[in-house]
């Protein structure tokens, strides 16, 4: 202790206190200044965002008169609408196609339609591309693309304005099923390579098909399967997976949400070039295990949709086979369906 009786360590603590006082002020201003620094390249930031906010086209938007959705009146009461997973199910009803065509408008919308038109199935593209012109897309930008081995033989056919068509040669397989398979390696190259500087949305569609009905922009999603037409109203115990766990596309007996048709899926095309790098990494893999999967690139789409749900899931009325389902009263619209034929004489 001091002669004060004070103890020397309060005497040096008070000594220790101005220079501590000076150093907080000296550490506080050197926050304080480089915090109002950030909140002035914040500020910055936000006027730049604003000014090109200000630049930007203003879009006139049309007023649409329509009946009012009612919040305890559902649009179908014959089928489910929606998913567990709350994606939409696509029937006819279920949607305002007038509402959706100026939303897709405003976004300008330039929808891509895969079509493989390969040895003899080039006989189906005139129709195919005909019907597309009355039914599919009708009022937005569309580009077709179509591959086929046998190019001169791709019909002239009038399309409308904002739509064009891209012949891609591309080589034929012995076997149907190889043709079939590798659809999904040449989606993913191309979906790469072109379709994701060209269009927005993808849509991947057999071409001994035709459109009966509307198909519009309703379709449109981040990723969307269909239900096949001739599974729509059975239980997974009895779709046709692929069984054998040795394959890429096996799926246990316990699982599946639908049987997805492999005629006609899409979405944007980084969504489309995920799946379809996906199916062909798998069918590779259980090629070089000397296995092939029960429906070829249909099993593979199947496995995919069950782990990466879609964003959206079309009802059979946009795959339909009418000679061997007939047209069922839930059936509202037929709006693509098969063309009738006799596969094993065009595929040989």
């Amino acid at each position: 202790m001091d002669l004060r009786g004070r103890p020397k360590c309060c005497s040096l603590h008070l000594g220790i206190l101005p220079l501590i006082v000076v150093a907080l002020v000296f550490f506080g201003y050197g926050f304080v200044s480089h915090r109002s620094q950030e909140l002035g390249d914040s500020e910055a930031v936000t006027r730049v965002a604003v000014g090109e906010l200000d630049v930007q086209e203003v879009v006139a938007l049309s007023r649409i008169v329509y009946t009012q959705p009612k919040a305890l009146t559902p649009s179908r009461k014959d089928v489910l609408v929606l998913t567990p997973w709350l994606a939409p199910i696509i029937w006819e009803g279920t949607f305002n196609i007038d509402i959706l065509n100026e939303q897709f408008r405003l976004q300008n919308t330039t929808v891509g339609l895969t079509v493989f038109a390969i040895k003899k199935y080039v006989v189906f593209l005139k129709l195919f591309l005909e019907t597309a012109e009355q039914q599919f897309m009708v009022g937005h930008k569309v580009i077709y693309y179509v591959f086929t081995d046998r190019p001169a033989d791709v019909p002239q056919v009038p399309l409308g304005a904002g739509r064009k068509l891209v012949v891609l040669t591309v080589r034929n397989y012995t076997r149907w099923q190889d043709v079939s398979m590798h659809r999904m390696e040449m989606i993913s190259r191309l979906s790469e390579q072109r379709f994701l500087h060209e269009v927005d949305y993808l849509v991947c569609a057999d071409v001994d098909m035709k459109f009966s009905d509307h198909v519009g922009v309703e379709i449109l999603s981040a990723l969307f399967g269909t239900l096949h037409p001739g599974f729509y109203s059975r239980s997974r115990e009895a779709f046709t997976y692929e069984r054998r766990p040795k394959s890429q596309a096996y799926i246990p007996r316990d699982e599946g949400d639908f049987y997805y048709a492999g005629g006609f899926f899409g979405g944007s095309v980084v969504e489309v070039y995920r799946l379809t790098k996906a199916c062909h990494q798998a069918m590779m893999e259980d090629k070089a295990n000397g296995i092939e999967a029960v429906w070829h690139d249909e099993s593979y789409l199947n496995k995919y949709l069950l782990y990466h749900k879609p964003t959206k899931v079309l009802s059979p009325e946009y795959v339909w086979d009418q000679q061997l389902l007939g047209w069922p009263s839930i059936m509202k619209k037929l709006r693509y369906v098969a063309v009738p034929k006799n596969h094993q004489a065009i595929r040989n």
